[in-house]
């Protein structure tokens, strides 16, 4: 019964990623229409693409202070509001600037979640369960992003206006999201860290974990005294937090400079780059959420019992390899549609089961209690802005190089994850929140 509960609390948690997923990939079926429909120009067009990225990147920043300050609980809600008003307001606009405005709400509400919704599920999972029930976030993204290229290419089918019904589907999941928030206890950490609610969070603890909970809590609380002890609770910033600040902000740079945004925003364009029709484009963007999804399930499944960095290390080889094999297929005098398609499948097939699978359960790990909701908003900062300047340079990166040398980029970028991932890296499968964030202070 308690282990059920805490899966049902991950999950309706997890459907943040759901919405994250969906509003991030949706824009890739609509963005034509929506330059037709307003005429835009060039830059404007970039605008539109960008502008739901530039909300993250800000939506990460103040991710962590409605997170410590209000609670992961009500931090929730906002963010169910934000999905649902970004929505209605991008589906039902008749001028471009109020559009902009409402894509903008959305981007904050994906990067809001990025920050919150991994904090909450690690300080609620059990240690040997945490990779599963974090990876569950993971999960949703990817099925966010499946399910929003399957819904582009049924609505799509609906005449001129069906990228309004594309954007404004998004309001079911985001109701159904602030529903179900009500059904999930606060997190026991925030509780006892910033609302010394000590008998609160002893309730909370004794569902998630009847026969230590008074074990657990007591775990908390040494920490809790042991930062105190060290003076009060440091700046992010200060000297004994540098290691996880490091492993988090190479961490999110690597996961960007693999290429997968590029691919995630343009999959249509890099499939038409290497010769394939237009229609032909678009089932295979479907084929690579497909494949997304399928990895992304087998590694969150594998993760408590394989750990973190062997995952990393085996999608550290494969991505490698996919990429290089995209370069060079490139690079040949007429590029074989259908191998560059069997090549990005490979390649996504290795990022799902590593660095996508890892990302949001390793950084929401390795930060000691005191810090973690700013060390997430750190990693997660860092990997929405290093999202938004590979999806604003990838056109003209792909443009004045040419796909073999900006896949062959990403190759080189894929080599040094290796290199971090072998030396420098470390494992935090099986450990209690305390011990990794005692681990990282040494």
């Amino acid at each position: 019964m308690t282990k059920n509960t805490v899966i049902a609390w991950s999950f309706v948690v997890a459907l943040g990623g759901f919405l994250f997923g969906f509003d991030t990939a949706v824009i890739s079926g609509a963005e034509k229409a929506i330059q037709v429909h307003w005429n835009l120009s060039e830059v404007q067009h970039g605008v539109t693409m960008a502008i739901a990225l530039l909300g993250t990147v800000a939506g990460a920043l103040l991710g962590a202070y409605p997170s410590d300050r209000f609670g992961r609980k009500r931090t929730l809600f906002l963010i169910a509001i934000l999905y649902f008003f970004s929505a209605l307001g991008t589906a039902l606009a008749h001028d471009w600037s109020v559009f902009i405005l409402f894509r903008f709400l959305g981007g904050i509400g994906v990067g809001v979640s990025s920050v919150t919704a991994p904090i909450y599920i690690s300080e609620i999972s059990p240690a040997n369960k945490r990779g599963r029930l974090v990876g569950l976030f993971q999960f949703n993204v990817v099925l966010g992003i499946l399910v929003s290229y399957l819904s582009n290419y049924l609505i799509g089918q609906g005449g001129e206006n069906a990228w309004r019904w594309m954007l404004g589907v998004q309001a079911f999941p985001a109701l159904l999201f602030y529903t179900l928030i009500h059904f999930v206890p606060e997190s026991p950490r925030w509780l006892l860290l910033h609302r010394k609610n000590r008998d609160t969070a002893m309730q909370v603890l004794k569902k998630i974990n009847p026969l230590h909970y008074l074990d657990e809590l007591e775990a908390i609380l040494a920490s809790v005294k042991a930062e105190k002890e060290n003076g009060g609770t440091a700046s992010l910033f200060s000297k004994k937090y540098r290691f996880p600040v490091f492993l988090a902000i190479i961490f999110a740079v690597f996961n960007q400079v693999s290429g997968i945004n590029a691919i995630i925003y343009y999959a249509p364009r890099v499939f038409e780059m290497a010769g394939l029709g237009a229609q032909s484009s678009l089932l295979s963007t479907v084929g690579i959420g497909l494949v997304n999804f399928s990895f992304t399930l087998i590694a969150i499944n594998v993760i408590d019992k394989v750990g973190r960095r062997k995952l990393m290390l085996i999608g550290s080889f494969g991505l490698i390899a996919a990429l290089g094999f995209v370069s060079h297929s490139f690079y040949s005098a007429a590029p074989n549609g259908l191998a560059v398609t069997a090549y990005l499948m490979v390649y996504i097939a290795f990022f799902a089961f590593s660095q996508g699978a890892v990302i949001w359960v390793f950084i929401a790990e390795i930060f000691p209690n005191e810090v973690r909701a700013k060390g997430q908003t750190l990693g997660s900062l860092t990997h929405w802005v290093m999202a938004a300047i590979i999806t604003f340079f990838f056109p003209m990166l792909s443009e004045w190089a040419g796909g073999g040398t900006t896949f062959l980029i990403f190759a080189g970028f894929m080599v040094l994850q290796l290199i971090f991932v072998w030396k420098v890296m470390p494992e935090t499968k099986g450990k209690s929140l305390e011990q990794i964030g005692g681990h990282m202070m040494h």
